[in-house]
Parts: structure tokens; C-alpha cells; sequence
């Protein structure tokens, strides 16, 4: 599994997907509760600069990690910003580095393959997110869903998705002969049956 080339994937996807946005999508209401599309994609942009940044060793910087000011042309900032984040991780060093990521922990550093693990389970699901506030498809194949199912099935579904603001919210029951997608979505806590309208 060449786990950069998941992310890569993954992250592409996303940048099809808000490429899809008009005008009048940004403050639709998105799976993550509270946040319009436009502070989801600020979210999104500003975390592929976290990781590019924990990438060449400068993680431990909060401020990289808050969310982006998107300006008048949102999806070009995003787009410029998964760039950042794709090409920062196919340096050589990269993968060889640990990463500090002070949003899951202040004080552990994560292997190269892991941290990029995290985000590439991050943007598949962000993409969906983004998908489903659109009301559009997302595109990822049988293997990278079930690249994305081995991730979260790791994820602890503890505590830590009780505080205000978790990363993720407690696992969902999933349908019987549901798919690795909507595996990953109930396992960390998300409806795939979620929809925009239903929101409004």
C-alpha cells in the first residue's frame, strides 16, 4: 500500500469537489456540525498546511495549523493549498521523518506513514462531507475506501469523541451489507444518509 499515493487520491477528489462550488454553495450546512462549507474548506485548506508544514519538520508551529482565509477565490486557495500538501509529502525526507501533529497529541511524534495515514483518512472523509453538502458524487474506488476502513477502524472510539469539538463523533451502527465508504463514515460517527436539505 503506497500510502501517499492514497492520499494523493483522496486529496485530488477534494479539489474536484469544491472546484464544484458556486457562489451561493459556501454557506450551505455541512456532516460537520456547526461549520458552512466555507469554514470546512478553511478547515480542510489550513490542515494541508499543518501537515506540509509537520512534513519538513515544522509541525509543532500551531499557527500553521488554523484554518485559511479562502478570499474571492476559494477553491483556488484551496486547490494551491493541497498542492502544498501533496508536494511536500513526495519529498524523499519525508518519509523518513516524524511528524509532530499537536492536534492528536503535544508530546508523541508520528511515523511518516501514519501521520500521512491520518490525513489521507481526513480527506476522504472531508470529501464526502463536501460531496454530500453539494449533493454531488464522490469518486474513490472500492480500493482506496478500503485503504481508508483499515485507518479508521484504528481509530479509538473512546472519550476523547466526547469533548466538545471532537475529531471524530462515537461510532454509528451500520446497515447490514453496508460499503467500506459508509463503514468508514459510521465508524467515525458519521450518517451516510446525512443531506444537505435535511439540514436547512
Amino acid at each position: 500500500m503506497d500510502i501517499r499515493k492514497l492520499d494523493r487520491t483522496a486529496v485530488l477528489e477534494t479539489v474536484r469537489l469544491v472546484q464544484q462550488a458556486d457562489p451561493t454553495d459556501w454557506d450551505l450546512p455541512t456532516p460537520c456540525a456547526g461549520w458552512t462549507l466555507r469554514q470546512l474548506v478553511a478547515h480542510m485548506a489550513g490542515q494541508h498546511h499543518g501537515f506540509a508544514a509537520a512534513a519538513s519538520g515544522g509541525g509543532d508551529d500551531l499557527e500553521v495549523w488554523q484554518p485559511s482565509a479562502l478570499g474571492e477565490d476559494p477553491s483556488k486557495t484551496y486547490r494551491d493549498a493541497a498542492w502544498t500538501a501533496i508536494d511536500a509529502f513526495a519529498q524523499p525526507s519525508a518519509l523518513t521523518r516524524e511528524f509532530i501533529l499537536p492536534e492528536i497529541s503535544t508530546d508523541r511524534r508520528f511515523p511518516a506513514t501514519v501521520a500521512i495515514g491520518f490525513h489521507f483518512l481526513d480527506y476522504v472523509v472531508h470529501g464526502w462531507d463536501v460531496a454530500r453538502t453539494l449533493g454531488v458524487p464522490l469518486d474513490l474506488d472500492e480500493q482506496t475506501a478500503e485503504a481508508a476502513l483499515a485507518f479508521a477502524l484504528r481509530v479509538p472510539d473512546d472519550e476523547r469523541r466526547l469533548v466538545p469539538d471532537p475529531l471524530f463523533r462515537p461510532a454509528l451502527p451500520a446497515a447490514p451489507g453496508a460499503s467500506s465508504l459508509d463503514l468508514v463514515l459510521t465508524t467515525l460517527g458519521r450518517s451516510p444518509d446525512w443531506s444537505a436539505a435535511a439540514a436547512l
